[in-house]
């Protein structure tokens, strides 16, 4: 067992993650080689009854499940019935995709180099997404480029059920759950899992950026049984799992995986520019040490896990509210590294400072007038806070990145103010659709900002658009100095590069896969959006 300075540690993270990230409950693991070492409830699983998160509450765990998927396929490998290296459409003989290129292996979908999209979950399953692949045009050959996908994920499921002629639920229940002694969790998100299950959360606003004052609303329930992770389980549970990965492929009731297949799943990876991804886990350093881990996300959930092999531990986090991964990620691993420092009698690491968001530097390159055909918007340093005067009131600003702010006004909160520096000196900002320049910066005569041409059509396809997609239900299309934009509901914005055949290809990068295709035209206005395969419909703007 943990020490009791070290478990006292962990419940003050764990609750100081919670009042940071605001969520409603939280579970906690840790476990050896041997043994769950802790397992702790944190918050409330339902808003509405106040019922408590207990250590045997279920969450949807998203992409933490993908193992579960990728388990059955590395034992059909050291079987000898699938090869790795093989084309994908030799197991899934409709498998097919409109591409010059070589065609996509089974290992290319595992690590995410296949040159297919994100996917969605606009659909019940995603069996139709996977076969309109053949619709789709990557812009990359399989191995040139990492994009992570969840439609690789889903096809790799189909390839499953192909092979073994059993769903994909009862070949991870057989596989996978039963060999580890998981027996609190679903291989699927279905009615008959719904028991014992938190509420999973989301900010009440789904078209703007999140804020610590927005309310909470729980999430639609939806049915979920592909292959990119759609389990629901236990802290207990997924301790168990992480086990597995550390006693190298070996289970309670036997060996489940050959150590070298499970060694292809962690290190067989490619570098996706912040850690390697392999087949369903991620391997990434801090401060000199490798770790071995991954988030997850379903509608109103999100999860962490990361182990440290050298020292023989993990750590699972299990929350009921949607979010950025990334800060759970960091919490998942400030945990583990309290764990480490516990087995080796070093001191704890010392909790996170709580940052002021409004505490601003240096405040005083960004204050000043800036305007635009909308009006002007003034900003004032003061005491390292940076304000927006609006009328008589004074607004102050959160900063959420390097140059990117937060303004708590209903005039402003659906978008972020977003700053350009040239030369060092912020020059201009852009909030939403709309292009301020610094006084002094280019404007014209008249004092306006300059004007910048761009092709008349390109005014039919701004507004908002809407789908019923949990992973992305709107976003809105502007243009902006004479571009056009991609304005996402969570503030970021991604520049839509003209294609020669019409589409626009989302982001400067090149071999992103990801484009919008603008149709149906009435009254001068798009009324319809292909988001990669994934209709949106133009909406009323809020």
């Amino acid at each position: 067992m943990l020490g009791g300075a070290t478990s006292t540690y962990l419940d003050s993270l764990a609750l100081q993650c919670m009042e940071e990230l605001g969520l409603p409950g939280m579970a906690l693991g840790v476990t050896d080689r041997a043994n769950l070492l802790k397992a702790s409830a944190y918050g409330v699983a339902d808003i509405a009854t106040q019922a408590p998160v207990t250590v045997s509450t279920r969450f949807e765990i998203g992409s933490l499940g993908k193992p579960f998927t990728v388990i059955p396929l590395m034992q059909l490998f050291e079987a000898g019935v699938v090869d790795l290296h093989a084309p994908v459409s030799r197991y899934l003989s409709w498998f097919k995709v409109n591409s010059d290129f070589p065609e996509i292996t089974v290992h290319h979908l595992l690590n995410h180099t296949s040159g297919l999209q994100r996917g969605t979950d606009v659909g019940p399953h995603g069996l139709y997404e996977s076969w309109a692949l053949r619709d789709f045009r990557p812009v990359s050959g399989p191995a040139d480029y990492f994009c992570y996908s969840n439609i690789g994920y889903k096809t790799l499921g189909f390839l499953l059920e192909r092979i073994i002629g059993q769903s994909l639920s009862d070949i991870i229940r057989q596989r996978v759950l039963e060999p580890l002694g998981m027996a609190e969790t679903s291989p699927a998100v279905t009615t008959q899992a719904r028991y014992n299950i938190a509420t999973g959360y989301a900010s009440i606003y789904d078209d703007r950026p999140e804020h610590s004052s927005h309310p909470l609303a729980s999430v639609p329930w939806a049915l979920y049984a592909t292959g990119d992770g759609a389990q629901v389980s236990t802290v207990g549970d997924m301790a168990a799992y992480l086990r597995l990965m550390l006693n190298k492929g070996q289970a309670p009731a036997g060996r489940l995986l050959a150590e070298k297949s499970l060694n292809i799943m962690i290190y067989d990876g490619v570098w996706t520019g912040g850690d390697f991804y392999g087949h369903g886990l991620a391997t990434y350093p801090v401060d000199g040490r490798v770790y071995i881990g991954h988030g997850g996300g379903n509608t109103g959930f999100r999860s962490a896990m990361v182990i440290d092999e050298e020292y023989g531990l993990g750590v699972i986090l299990l929350t009921n509210r949607m979010g950025e991964t990334d800060p759970l990620a960091e919490v998942a691993q400030l945990a583990l590294t309290a764990a480490c420092a516990d087995a080796g009698g070093h001191p704890m690491p010392p909790l996170p400072v709580r940052t002021d968001p409004t505490a601003i530097d240096n405040a005083p390159d960004y204050a000043g007038a800036y305007r635009s055909g909308h009006g002007v918007i003034e900003l004032l340093a003061r005491d390292g806070r940076l304000l927006l005067k609006r009328g008589n009131v004074e607004v102050l600003l959160e900063k959420r990145s390097q140059d990117v702010f937060y303004v708590l006004h209903a005039d402003f909160d659906l978008a972020l103010l977003e700053f350009r520096r040239e030369e060092g000196q912020v020059t201009e900002l852009f909030h939403g659709p709309d292009w301020y320049v610094r006084e002094g910066y280019g404007a014209d005569d008249t004092g306006e900002p300059a004007a910048f041409p761009y092709p008349g059509e390109w005014e039919a396809y701004t507004g908002d658009y809407r789908a019923r997609n949990p992973e992305l239900s709107n976003f809105r299309v502007a243009i902006r100095k004479g571009a056009l934009t991609l304005l996402h509901p969570w503030g970021n914005t991604s520049p839509l590069v003209p294609l020669d055949d019409g589409r626009f290809r989302i982001g400067p990068d090149l071999l992103n896969p990801e484009t919008l295709t603008f149709s149906a035209i009435a009254d001068c206005r798009t009324l319809r959006v292909d988001y990669t395969g994934c209709p949106y419909y133009r909406t009323f703007e809020p």
